[in-house]
């Protein structure tokens, strides 16, 4: 009796996969806002992700909550705040306040066993799920992915943030579209998670990508780095061709985000204050869009959206179990309705690269941040840096207001002279949750 039951079980939840979306999640890797055909650069070409985009409803005043790779993504798998899911920087310092949890780095990544992730939810729903790119959380069935690429500590002693899976793109896309194949065959809806080391130092584009982004007399490291955006958008088209030669594209939703700004310098390798790692713009801001022929029509949104909204729309999109508590909203009926979305403002945080106390998320914190309306305020924090100590400029030891719609770089600090607007987003922030063990640093210079 037991075994007809989880037949009749299986082909209830097979019958209802049938008519379920594919769904395709595209994460770029340290990528400024800007440096995309769609968004305007004058010289990055993306002509792949901006025929995507020209099919989407497209949010170009999105962001993450936190510019660093790691949590950034930690957020879009469990759909919540760093410092709520645990996870607020790469690495685990190894003078942490847990002497009795000698193994830091299996105590960091035991935080995905607390929640639901995306991949488990869709699991549920009869999807196989596959993982390719950067991935930090131990292997890909640790996240709740049927297949993938990476194996992830302790299994892999250097599987740092991908092992196997920072192939993806570099290397060609043929693990998934092999995966594809075989989920059409099996007639499963699919999720990938695809997230290519790119444009991701190192910065090592085909020569033929180099030699075009040379003739714009730039320096050398920019002109790698702009060729890395166009590598990455060939890689991304790949896999979108393969879904349309499949037949499958008008039934898959494809969401795509950023992890984290990057600001290329122009005389080395590296990134440029302000971007990755800061709670600027050229750190959090990224384009996020989703298509879906079959229910989307093309749009271009105005409000403010979060990368924390891709979470409650894949799952509620895929008819999975929806978890409580979610600060993300899901999207599905503004998009398909075109309706205005019933929000006016987002937060974010800042954490320090390294995680100074793994039971403690506040240690490593150093800003906190709302944007609303036209108007965006920092609040900065003394949590400890990477060295241990504040790490700040003096002009960042106060809170920082920025009217955006006119100085979208930031570099007018108007709090002096907006001392009401100031209070009532400090209220918002601190409504938000409230900070405890850290000071913030409210003094003018």
């Amino acid at each position: 009796m037991k075994i007809k039951l989880l037949i009749l079980l299986s082909f209830f939840i097979n019958l209802q996969a049938a008519d379920k979306p594919n769904i395709l999640l595209i994460l770029s890797d340290d990528q400024a806002w800007t440096d995309y055909g769609f968004m305007g650069h004058k010289h990055i070409e993306t002509p792949h992700l901006d025929k995507l985009a020209s099919e989407s409803v497209l949010f170009k005043r999105a962001y993450v909550p936190t510019a660093l790779c790691r949590p950034s993504l930690m957020t879009l798998a469990t759909g919540r705040y760093s410092s709520v899911n645990g996870v607020t920087g790469n690495n685990p310092k190894a003078d942490s306040k847990n002497p009795n949890n000698p193994d830091l780095k299996a105590s960091v990544i035991a935080n995905i066993d607390r929640f639901d992730t995306i991949a488990e939810l869709l699991v549920e729903q009869g999807y196989l799920a596959h993982q390719s790119g950067k991935w930090w959380e131990g292997s890909y069935q640790r996240g709740g992915f049927t297949h993938g690429m990476t194996k992830g500590y302790p299994a892999h002693k250097k599987g740092r943030h991908g092992d196997e899976g920072l192939k993806i793109g570099r290397e060609g896309n043929k693990p998934v579209t092999d995966f594809v194949d075989m989920a059409i065959e099996k007639k499963k809806p699919f999720f990938l998670w695809y997230a290519p080391f790119m444009p991701h130092t190192p910065h090592n584009p085909p020569k033929r990508l180099l030699e075009k982004y040379k003739k714009y007399d730039l320096t050398l490291p920019i002109a790698k780095y702009y060729a890395m955006c166009e590598w990455f958008d060939e890689a991304c088209g790949d896999l979108i061709k393969h879904l349309e030669d499949k037949g499958v594209r008008d039934n898959t939703l494809i969401a795509y985000v950023c992890d984290n700004g990057w600001i290329q310098q122009s005389d080395k390798n590296g990134y440029a204050p302000r971007s990755k790692r800061s709670p600027f713009e050229g750190g959090t801001r990224t384009p996020i869009f989703f298509s879906w022929p079959e229910k989307f029509k093309a749009q271009d949104r105005k409000e403010l959206c979060t990368s924390l909204d891709i979470f409650p729309t894949i799952v509620a999109a895929a008819g999975a179990r929806m978890p409580k508590g979610l600060p993300g909203l899901d999207l599905n009926s503004y998009m398909s309705e075109q309706k205005e979305i019933p929000r006016d403002h987002i937060f974010g945080e800042t954490f320090a690269h390294d995680i100074a106390d793994i039971s403690d998320y506040e240690a490593s914190l150093l800003y906190r941040w709302v944007i609303k309306d036209k108007w965006k305020l920092l609040l900065t924090y003394d949590g400890k840096t990477d060295k241990g100590k504040p790490k700040y400029e003096e002009k960042e030891q106060r809170p920082q207001l920025f009217d955006l719609s006119n100085d979208p770089s930031e570099k007018h600090n108007l709090a002096k002279d907006h001392a009401e607007k100031v209070a009532e987003l400090a209220k918002l922030i601190n409504d938000w949750y409230p900070v405890t063990k850290r000071k913030t640093l409210t003094e003018y210079k």
